[in-house]
C-alpha cells in the first residue's frame, strides 16, 4: 500500500482487477488534486491501459525491440550508414492518429545501435547514454517513412548517431533523432 499523510488520497484506477500482484493496489494522490483533474487522469489511465498488466507474450527478454523491427524493411547499409522503410501501423500510432512519440524514441535506438556496429569492433558492446528526438511533424496512419541513420562521430569511448525521418510520398522531414552510444568495455586512458 502507498505511503499516505494527511495531504494525500487514495487513488483507484478504473481497471485495477487486471492489476500484476506486486503492483502498489491502492496509489495516492494529493489532495491539491482537484477531483475533474483526478477523473481526467483515470480516464487516460484506462484509455491507455495503463494499469493492465503485461501480456505474457510481451513479458519476455528484448520483446520490445522484436516489436519495433517488425515495422522497418533494411533499404541499404553501408559502413556508418543504414537506410530503412518503415510503414506506419496502427500498433504505432498515437491517440492522435500519427506514429507515437515513444515508437519514435524506439526505431531511433534500434538505428543507432545498428549504425554503431557497422563502425565498432565486434569485440565492444554499445549502449545507449542519450538520445534527443525533434518531433517537426506527424506522419499518418500507413504512411511510408524512409528512416536514414547516418553516424556522425564515432572514436573509442563513445558513437554518435544523427537520424532522420522523411515521409517517402513528399520528402518531408518529420522527425530528427541524435543518439550518443557508450562502448563497453570503456577505452583506457
Amino acid at each position: 500500500m502507498g505511503a499516505t499523510d494527511k495531504d494525500e488520497r487514495p487513488f483507484n484506477f478504473a481497471g485495477d482487477d487486471d492489476l500484476p500482484s506486486d503492483a502498489d493496489e491502492h496509489p495516492t494522490v494529493s489532495k491539491d488534486i482537484v477531483s475533474d483533474a483526478l477523473l481526467m487522469v483515470r480516464a487516460f489511465f484506462a484509455d491507455v491501459r495503463f494499469s493492465s498488466a503485461i501480456p505474457a507474450h510481451l513479458n519476455s527478454t528484448d520483446s520490445y525491440s522484436d516489436f519495433f523491427r517488425h515495422f522497418l524493411k533494411v533499404r541499404s547499409i553501408k559502413p556508418g550508414k543504414i537506410s530503412c522503410l518503415l510503414v506506419v501501423k496502427p500498433p504505432i500510432l498515437n491517440l492522435y492518429g500519427g506514429m507515437h512519440g515513444g515508437a519514435v524514441a524506439a526505431v531511433s535506438e534500434l538505428m543507432a545501435t545498428a549504425c554503431a556496429r557497422t563502425v565498432v569492433g565486434k569485440e565492444k558492446d554499445v549502449f545507449l547514454g542519450e538520445l534527443s528526438t525533434s518531433y517537426l511533424s506527424a506522419a499518418p496512419s500507413e504512411s511510408k517513412v524512409i528512416v536514414d541513420g547516418s553516424v556522425v562521430r564515432s572514436g573509442r569511448s563513445l558513437t554518435v548517431v544523427a537520424i532522420e525521418f522523411k515521409l517517402e510520398e513528399s520528402g518531408k522531414l518529420v522527425y530528427t533523432s541524435r543518439a550518443t552510444l557508450y562502448h563497453l568495455p570503456p577505452a583506457s586512458l
